[in-house]
């Protein structure tokens, strides 16, 4: 056995030995730079690359100002909620940002940048203008496509990056126009992807950056190293209305798709999955034998719908789409949004224990029954109010849940009896006098001829019912 003097001289020697091996690792897991093109390593050429297919836009709209005197709660308290009192026109300027993703002219925004607007501007990173024509918006999901006439010239654009292959932590760029200041470019990571409930957009799938985005970023491109687009900054999580590091933007695999059904020519029609479910919390894990919380517990099927035919069950849980994990309905909304109509997508549902693989055939979404737009007339409660048969198509065109049925309220007419009775647009309409609508020609031979009516409709989920004699 060593004492302990010899022990001490036996380190000492290990240490003369290796030392310079550790000399050697040392330096290279931390280290000062080496060279100078080390020294002046820069996103510059990157940005220099891409920066001239991010663009400016600018837009008017002409807005209805009504005087303040005729909103003050004292005057409405004498002359009532419908009464109109004198407006003014005035024109309203916005800001933002767009991404040129086609040498054609084809343009790329938010939604809520052009929404309303009766003329867009687009402004090139040279300083040039020019005017832009909507193709087709979609405010579901916040995007715009735009297109300009650069007179055959060949625009710089940028390819989309395909958004599943990103990974948290990969570095990106941000540029847009905040606060109207000009191009401005900022630099961060990926912090996190498959973001929802942000905002109320349908097929929320949302990449959360840190670089900065501010007002006047939203349309602008989030851009991976190699140079390829990978979202559109859309919105940012904030107190204070300037940046605090957390961003989102809409993923370039649900740009791409939109872009090509809006270019197709017949506006902008996702695929239609023809089920409901819900989240798989903890507690529904325990009830299912799960060990763990995650996947989509499928509730409702639309009766021969694209999931019907598929095979897919109530109490099915839907676990993965395309072979990528969905834990909500809006991961199952965003994963069939980003296929086209008529391709066929995978479908991975635990049934009883048991694993299947289900092909759901994407259609878009029939009108059925046909929508019968109606303006309901004559002495009753709903006259003044344009309703119509919701079908699959109709769901989807107003943004509410495809599988919903029966007659839904489109508009009212001001100073309707259907206004003076509160009806709104978005009402359901489910009972009168007791008895259920299911189409419109129900509803109107329902209302016609009686002296009363009770009329039970159905607002943001709940019943509401009022009765009136004639």
């Amino acid at each position: 056995m060593l004492t302990p003097p010899a022990l001490i001289r036996l380190v000492a020697a290990i240490a003369v030995l290796l030392g310079p091996a550790f000399a050697d690792v040392a330096p290279a897991q931390q280290r000062v730079p080496a060279s100078r093109s080390e020294i002046q390593l820069s996103f510059a050429p990157l940005v220099q690359r891409v920066a001239p297919a991010v663009v400016n836009v600018y837009t008017r709209r002409v807005e209805r100002v009504e005087s303040p005197l005729f909103n003050d709660p004292f005057f409405r308290r004498f002359f009532g909620d419908q009464f109109q009192g004198p407006t003014r026109e005035r024109i309203a300027q916005s800001l933002g940002s767009g991404v040129i993703i086609d040498a054609d002219g084809v343009i790329v925004t938010n939604n809520h940048v052009v929404e309303g607007a009766t003329e867009i501007v687009v402004a090139l990173a040279d300083r040039r203008e020019f005017e832009a024509s909507l193709i087709a918006a979609d405010s579901r999901v916040d995007l715009a496509i735009l297109r300009i006439d650069a007179g055959g010239e060949s625009l710089p654009f940028l390819p989309f990056k395909d958004s599943d292959d990103l990974n948290v932590g990969d570095l990106v760029v941000a540029i847009g126009n905040p606060f109207g200041v000009g191009q401005t470019v900022t630099q961060g990571i990926i912090s996190a992807l498959g973001r929802t409930g942000v905002g109320d957009l349908d097929a929320q799938s949302f990449i959360q950056t840190d670089a900065a985005i501010n007002p006047g970023n939203s349309g602008g491109a989030l851009v991976t190293m190699d140079g390829k687009l990978a979202g559109i900054n859309t919105a940012i999580f904030s107190r204070s209305g300037g940046s605090i590091g957390i961003g989102f933007a809409i993923p370039s695999n649900l740009v791409a798709s939109t872009v090509a059904s809006a270019l197709a020519g017949k506006g902008i029609k996702r695929p239609w999955f023809g089920a409901h479910g819900e989240t798989v919390t903890s507690d529904i894990a325990l009830g299912l034998g799960l060990s763990r919380p995650g996947g989509v517990l499928v509730s409702e099927v639309y009766p021969g719908g694209p999931a019907d035919r598929a095979g897919l069950r109530p109490g099915d849980v839907i676990l993965t789409v395309d072979g990528r994990e969905v834990n909500d309905p809006q991961g199952v909304k965003f994963r069939i949004a980003t296929r086209r109509i008529g391709e066929t997508a995978t479908i991975e549902v635990l049934r009883r224990g048991q694993r299947l693989r289900l092909s759901v055939a994407l259609v878009e979404a029939p009108e059925t029954p046909p929508r019968d737009v109606t303006t309901l007339g004559g002495n009753q409660p709903l006259a003044g109010a344009t309703v119509a048969n919701l079908s699959p198509a109709l769901a989807d065109e107003l943004g509410i849940d495809t599988l919903e049925t029966g007659v839904i309220v489109l508009e009212i007419a001001p100073g309707s009896p259907a206004q003076r009775f509160r009806v709104r647009g978005g009402d359901r309409i489910i009972q009168i006098n007791g008895r259920d609508v299911r189409t419109v020609q129900e509803l109107v031979s329902l209302l016609r001829g009686a002296s009363q009516w009770t009329v039970v409709l159905r607002r943001n989920g709940q019943l509401l019912q009022f009765s009136v004699r004639a």
